[in-house]
C-alpha cells in the first residue's frame, strides 16, 4: 500500500499543482480539506473528483458522504482506488 500512498501523493500535488510540497511533506492519514492538512478547498475537490475519474476511472457523486469519507485522506484514497483496481 506504501506504492500506492506515493502514487497518489504524487496524483494529488500535479492535479493541484502544489509545486511547493513533496510526497514525503504529506502524511498519509492527514485531512486533506483542513487546515491540519493540506488545506485543500471545494474546487480542489472537484479537480481531484475529476483526475481520479480521468486516471482511475472512479466516479465520485459531488455532494455525497461516501464521497466525502473516500476525499478525506491518503489512505482512505489509497482504500478506495485499491478496491476499484
Amino acid at each position: 500500500m506504501d506504492t500506492l500512498h506515493q502514487e497518489l501523493k504524487l496524483f494529488i500535488i500535479e492535479t493541484m499543482n502544489l509545486e511547493d510540497i513533496t510526497p514525503d511533506e504529506i502524511d498519509s492519514d492527514a485531512p486533506l480539506f483542513s487546515d491540519e492538512g493540506l488545506g485543500l478547498d471545494s474546487i480542489d475537490a472537484l479537480e481531484l473528483v475529476l483526475g481520479l475519474k480521468k486516471k482511475y476511472g472512479i466516479v465520485l457523486e459531488a455532494g455525497d458522504e461516501a464521497s466525502r469519507q473516500h476525499l478525506r485522506s491518503v489512505s482512505s484514497l489509497a482504500s478506495l482506488v485499491a478496491a476499484h483496481r
